[in-house]
């Protein structure tokens, strides 16, 4: 049998070394034959590189030489731009700002993206949840920025966030406020300004109504539920009416309620007793007020200044104080949804024996969640990190489009300083380009990094 099955093998050996024994190079001259020749692969690849050196490799070489030169590109300044871009206090604010956001918006959008991952394997309607959140990756950054710059309006009736907050605000506070108003001044007032707040001359007893007349209402600040203006009916409680003393087209008389006046709804009235306060009350649609309970005596009718700020309209967020965080929230919404499905993709390769294991042996669910989940995640997770900081580094239209001009200094970055110096009116494409290969290197070592990585698992 043996000698059968020697037999056949020797002829096949022999067609296929041609007739000849195989030789110690043999091998290795096979093993270059196989696949494609060097010179087919490099005809596929050469368009490929040509493109390549003429959109990235020129670009950069050439961004170097230019950044050795000044503005207008016939002097050599060695590296005097560079020292521009850390010694000018615009540029340490951009700087700043690039820092801010590589530290804040990779942590906030990866802890985002794996709580989202992570929860909704708990619901039935996860498919429905990751659309949701992930829709805003189909929305362009500019197209974001539009979008963020009518959610951060500060007028409520615009932007969606001071709606949100003014409506919470409202539900636990009154938010009507009379700026510019003021009592009307003449001999007959009964009340005087004092340090803001509006008072009674002279003190006041239960059975006397109290007539508090002002003035300085502008007409888009009357409130629309404001009655026409009552005298509080003489009882023995302390009460008074607050209105405003004007009537449209003139007439009427001042220091007296007209028929005319409205009042004003909303007031805080306090009853003031040897420098404290014994009573708080609230003004009706008409203006008038009532004291209950108060014991009997001499009182100084008040109305603090609280009644004569602003009413209130949320956080001005494209200011120079919330702009970058208010940006890094609108970075934030786009890229979530992305963070979260890559996270989700690497949480349903994570094999389910080891958490039913750990559970079996009694481990929590935050105990599974941080020893075992995360642990097994963290290549995944390390992905989206390093994506999300070579993103923030790269920022740009969300900066361009939702900073007003006003604060765009505040606002500034890397990206939009290099454009803006360059081309945006500052015509000084040496440091321009000294702004990009500055961004180049701020991002080459996290490229590395994931090329490092990709080695490793291809491995």
């Amino acid at each position: 049998m043996t000698e059968r099955l020697d037999g056949p093998q020797a002829p096949l050996e022999d067609d296929t070394s041609g007739g000849s024994a195989s030789g110690p190079d043999e091998t290795p001259r096979k093993q270059r034959l196989i696949g494609p020749s060097p010179t087919v692969a490099l005809v596929f690849l050469l368009p490929a590189a040509v493109l390549l050196g003429i959109w990235v490799v020129y670009p950069i070489v050439y961004s170097i030489f230019r950044s050795l030169f000044d503005a207008a590109g016939n002097g050599f300044v060695g590296l005097g731009n560079y020292t521009t871009i850390f010694t000018d206090p615009g540029m340490l604010t951009t700087i700043r700002n690039n820092l801010i956001w590589v530290v804040v918006a990779p942590i906030i959008v990866t802890t985002l993206g794996l709580i989202f991952a992570v929860l909704t394997e708990r619901i039935k309607w996860a498919t429905a949840f990751k659309l949701i959140v992930f829709m805003p990756m189909a929305v362009s950054l500019m197209a974001a920025g539009v979008i963020f710059r009518l959610v951060y309006d500060e007028d409520p009736d615009k932007g969606v966030a001071n709606a949100v907050l003014t409506t919470i605000h409202d539900t636990f506070s009154s938010s009507q406020g009379y700026p510019e108003a003021r009592p009307r001044e003449g001999d007959q007032s009964a009340v005087a300004a004092d340090k803001g707040a509006v008072v009674t001359k002279q003190p006041v007893q239960a059975g006397q109504p109290v007539l508090i007349p002002i003035v300085g209402i502008k007409p888009q600040i009357m409130p629309s539920d404001a009655q026409p203006a009552k005298a509080a009916p003489p009882g023995n409680d302390l009460s008074g009416t607050v209105w405003f003393d004007f009537t449209a087209g003139g007439g009427g008389k001042n220091g007296a309620v007209d028929a005319s006046e409205k009042g004003l709804p909303g007031m805080t009235v306090e009853a003031v007793k040897d420098g404290k306060v014994a009573g708080t009350a609230t003004t009706a649609d008409d203006g008038t007020f009532r004291f209950d309970g108060l014991p009997a005596g001499s009182y100084v009718v008040r109305l603090p200044q609280s009644n004569f700020q602003a009413a209130y309209h949320g956080l001005t967020w494209l200011g120079p104080t919330l702009i970058t965080p208010a940006i890094i929230g609108a970075f934030i919404w786009v890229w979530a949804g992305f963070a979260m499905v890559l996270i989700a993709a690497g949480l349903a390769a994570i094999p389910r024996d080891s958490l039913e294991a750990a559970r079996i042996d009694g481990a929590t669910e935050w105990q599974v969640f941080r020893r075992i989940t995360v642990p097994l995640l963290s290549p995944v997770l390390l992905v989206v990190f390093v994506t999300m900081i070579i993103n923030t580094l790269k920022v740009f239209d969300l900066v361009f489009i939702i900073a007003p001009p006003s604060v765009q200094p505040q606002s500034n970055v890397v990206a939009l300083e290099m454009w803006r110096v360059s081309f945006g009116g500052g015509n000084n494409q040496g440091l321009g380009s000294a702004l990009a290969i500055f961004l180049l290197i701020l991002v080459l070592p996290f490229m590395i990094m994931n090329i490092r990585r990709f080695r490793r698992e291809d491995t």
